[in-house]
């Protein structure tokens, strides 16, 4: 009776102890790095399943752990989701709305994780200038401190016209999203000399707010190498819908 009743205590503790260990960012990482060898990944959807809000929020403390952590789940989930079922991207507006993602006892959409966690609470239309009235706890909890608009061009909806998808990391996000920032900008902005004018991605229309407006937007083109000198006039091009997956980028070893 005495040993069956340690080894039921040592087994609890053990379970405990194993839970504690668990760190989601590496959680994160891993399913991202499954996906992208074609590996199987059933063991990170399971600890992300079994995941609750206080072991998130534990874990999530900084900005830069929030936004790591979130855009790596955002990305791998969209990679499984249209590999799974790619008939739902002909209804975007349904596809992004779905509840599909098991977490922190939650089960989250692609825009619970884009609007509510990581543009901290923005109703998806209207340009980035309006917050939604009512969060729930989860949200409050989980949302970042301060918009950083450079998750633009991480995040990886699935498309022709987003981003690549990369692994994000906590040591070096700031680099990272200064990498993928700079080379998204430069590869999908044309500028003609003689009118002193951009053609430039969509996302600076659909989320105008959150880069400042229009004249914070000619200086981000000025800084990030995309234009020679601040423009006049920027002409958003037409992004391309096109379905597109396993758009993969590795960052180089000395970012």
């Amino acid at each position: 009776m005495k040993k069956t009743l340690f080894l039921f205590i040592f087994s609890v503790s053990l379970s405990l102890f194993s839970q504690e260990k668990v760190s989601y960012i590496s959680v994160s990482k891993k399913l991202l790095k499954n996906l992208i060898a074609q590996k199987d990944y059933d063991n990170e959807l399971i600890l992300l399943e079994k995941s609750n809000l206080n072991d998130l929020v534990k874990e999530l403390k900084t900005d830069t752990q929030k936004m790591t952590f979130w855009i790596n789940i955002y990305n791998a989930f969209i990679q499984i989701a249209l590999s799974q079922n790619p008939e739902e991207y002909k209804n975007k507006t349904a596809f992004f709305k779905k509840p599909r993602i098991k977490i922190a006892s939650q089960i989250l959409s692609f825009d619970d994780i884009e609007h509510g966690i990581l543009r901290k609470s923005k109703i998806k239309i209207s340009l980035g200038y309006l917050r939604k009235w009512f969060r729930p706890k989860w949200e409050q909890e989980l949302r970042v401190k301060n918009l950083d608009w450079r998750i633009h061009f991480a995040l990886n909806c699935g498309a022709k016209s987003c981003p690549p998808v990369a692994i994000y990391s906590k040591e070096n996000l700031n680099k990272e999203l200064e990498y993928m920032t700079k080379t998204f900008l430069k590869n999908t902005t044309t500028y003609n000399v003689k009118t002193n004018t951009a053609n430039t991605v969509k996302l600076f229309f659909w989320f105008n707010a959150d880069f400042g407006g229009s004249s914070s937007i000619k200086k981000i083109l000025l800084d990030y190498g995309a234009t020679p000198k601040k423009v006049k006039k920027i002409i958003i091009n037409t992004y391309d819908w096109t379905l597109q997956l396993r758009n993969y980028k590795n960052f180089p070893a000395q970012i």
